[in-house]
């Protein structure tokens, strides 16, 4: 006889998309494990987690819903307005622009989004901490520090023992640790992917300019390097190079560094000084060839991690949890049993298309922009031009990036489940 479920539910991993989705599904009634090796109080540090998301319109809509958009608006900065610039040149703004730039604004979309920005930039550190005072206050059991050591799936549970000797079940285990992820290895999923030899150096600097809620992105031989607007007359820097010179200019004095960054991207937003730590993240692509497999369900990075190129790979895990939450929510008020292949089912249905094309969509944008070839680079800088002069074309590429497009989960429209 099957003893009794702890849980309906054991989510392995703390990290954003992970507690994003405990917080929904428990908002939706179901009984919520939370598991993590982390202390909270250390993912909130500041040398934790140096990276900023660019938050689009729709998640914030979602991160409304679960109580945490009150406590962000104070830290997320506006995005109105993005301009991406192709060459050696500075970026679109710095001077007369060249016809190999693009430009998008939040206005030209405005009447279709409510005046809502392209997206809100927020710091990474704030989003979590905002996640732990709401975690806090719910009634999902968080346990971390905790680690998973063993999970087990047969007939209608999933058994998580933890290296404590500590034993969870439920009729469901989430994977949400990351690419690393431990559910995911158990429940034999493969993952499907490849390294692009770059690395991403994040830094935060302080501006002489205002930005004025404008987010550069520049492409250079080596990748993109983007100025993404924070509060305070802050930027946060996105510096796509080699793994050796990522190293390099993570390591080097602040001055070096300035020096460097200024050489880059000219003085057109002011001189850019340095704040506190810089950190390299190696870049990938690394895609699960399931979602789901019995009493198992992969959200965020376990289930896919793509190049930050187009700044989106937070928004596709929340939207991972946003239809997941809302699948099993529903289920579970029909009496079904949310762990079933049937329902599960209907989850990687929802995400599995979009997924993959967002994946090859973003991977050969990295290939065509991350390279000096001389035709190469002229057939891009033609179809930017086009673009650019195209606007339903740019509105459309717009509602993508604000995650407008396609069947929403609820959350996403800002509904609650």
């Amino acid at each position: 006889m099957t003893p009794p479920h702890t849980h309906d539910v054991i989510v392995a991993g703390a990290g954003l998309a992970g507690a994003t989705f405990a917080l929904a599904a428990a908002s939706g009634g179901l009984r919520v494990a939370l598991i993590d090796p982390q202390p909270f109080p250390v993912q909130l540090a500041e040398t934790f987690d140096g990276r900023s998301t660019a938050v689009a319109w729709s998640t914030f809509r979602m991160l409304d819903a679960l109580g945490l958009g009150e406590r962000l608006r104070p830290h997320a900065c506006r995005m109105d307005r993005i301009l991406v610039t192709d060459g050696r040149r500075p970026g679109a703004a710095s001077k007369a622009p060249s016809p190999a730039y693009l430009r998008f604004d939040a206005e030209e979309v405005g009447d279709a989004t409510g005046g809502e920005p392209l997206g809100y930039m927020v710091e990474n550190r704030r989003i979590r901490a905002a996640l732990a005072e709401v975690i806090a206050a719910s009634a999902i059991d968080l346990l971390a520090p905790a680690a998973v050591d063993t999970v087990e799936t047969s007939g209608a549970v999933a058994v998580v023992t933890l290296k404590d000797g500590r034993v969870l079940s439920a009729p469901l285990v989430v994977g949400a640790e990351g690419r690393n992820s431990v559910v995911r290895k158990a429940a034999g999923i493969d993952t499907l992917g490849w390294g692009y030899g770059q690395s991403g150096v994040v830094a935060t600097v302080r501006l002489d300019r205002d930005h004025g809620n404008v987010a550069h992105e520049y492409f250079l031989p080596h990748g993109p390097f983007a100025i993404l607007p924070l509060t305070e007359q802050r930027a946060s820097l996105v510096w796509t190079e080699t793994t050796r010179a990522a190293e390099a200019l993570r390591d080097c004095s602040d001055a070096a560094f300035r020096s460097h960054l200024m050489r880059r991207f000219g003085e057109f937003v002011g001189q850019a000084r340095p704040e506190g730590p810089r950190f390299v993240y190696s870049l990938s692509l690394e895609l699960a060839t399931r979602f789901t497999a019995p009493r198992a369900a992969l959200i965020g990075d376990a289930a896919h991690g793509v190049h930050p190129v187009a700044g989106q790979g937070l928004n596709m895990g929340l939207k991972d949890t946003a239809a997941l939450a809302e699948v099993l929510i529903e289920a579970a008020r029909l009496g079904e049993d949310i762990g079933s292949e049937t329902v599960l089912d209907r989850y990687a249905r929802w995400r599995r298309f979009d997924t993959v094309a967002l994946a090859a969509g973003f991977d050969g944008f990295v290939r065509l922009f991350s390279n000096d070839i001389a035709p190469v680079r002229l057939a891009r800088d033609l179809g930017m031009a086009a673009v650019n002069r195209i606007a339903p074309l740019r509105k459309a590429f717009m509602g993508e990036a604000g995650g407008a497009t396609g069947d929403l989960p609820r959350l996403l429209r800002g509904e609650r489940v």
